[in-house]
């Protein structure tokens, strides 16, 4: 081994992104507040998000009640703009890493 390490050119070292290694290492949060309607954040989660009616009533009845909700997994580039869409309407958003736990 000692013979591989002084000649460069037989050692290949592979470079591996650790947040590119999994499919949807980011989450979407969408943060209560006190302001914005029931209506308002289900009408957003359904053109911005893509959700469905249920889906999005359910995912407005999860962030009143515990104060936010990770309503879409996917990757930065993908959320971002999702992100982006849904503080320019007033709501509170963030992306997040998923922990490895």
């Amino acid at each position: 081994m000692p013979e591989l390490l002084n000649n460069p050119r037989t050692v290949e070292l592979e470079d591996v992104d650790v947040i590119t290694a999994h499919d949807s290492p980011f989450s979407l949060i969408v943060w209560n507040d006190e302001v914005n309607t029931f209506e308002w954040v289900i009408e957003t989660l359904i053109e911005v998000c893509g959700h469905s009616q249920e889906q999005a009533e359910q995912c407005a009845m999860i962030i009143h009640t515990k104060g936010k909700y990770a309503v879409k997994r996917g990757s930065y580039d993908e959320l971002k703009p999702q992100c982006d869409a849904i503080t320019d309407r007033g709501i509170g958003a963030t992306i997040e890493i998923l922990s490895e736990s």
